[in-house]
């Protein structure tokens, strides 16, 4: 069985070894921040462009309960 179109297995080891550029978390990877962390800039907005976007499936994964993806990617 071949993996859907949609799937992007780059894009998703591209997110596994991104680390946040700023603020409190400077230097952690994105998929290892805090839940509430990442709800709290749901709520403010993410940043523009691909940082923005990262964060978006990171908080898409977390909240719908499927962090168990990323343990392969640690």
């Amino acid at each position: 069985m071949e993996p859907s179109p949609a799937f992007n297995h780059k894009a998703l080891l591209e997110l596994a070894a991104m680390r946040m550029p700023f603020g409190k978390y400077e230097g952690v990877r994105l998929i290892d921040l805090p839940e509430p962390y990442v709800v709290w800039f749901h709520s403010q907005g993410f940043p523009e462009g691909k940082l923005g976007q990262m964060l978006g499936t990171v908080y898409e994964i977390k909240v719908n309960g499927l962090e168990y993806l990323f343990d392969p990617l640690r």
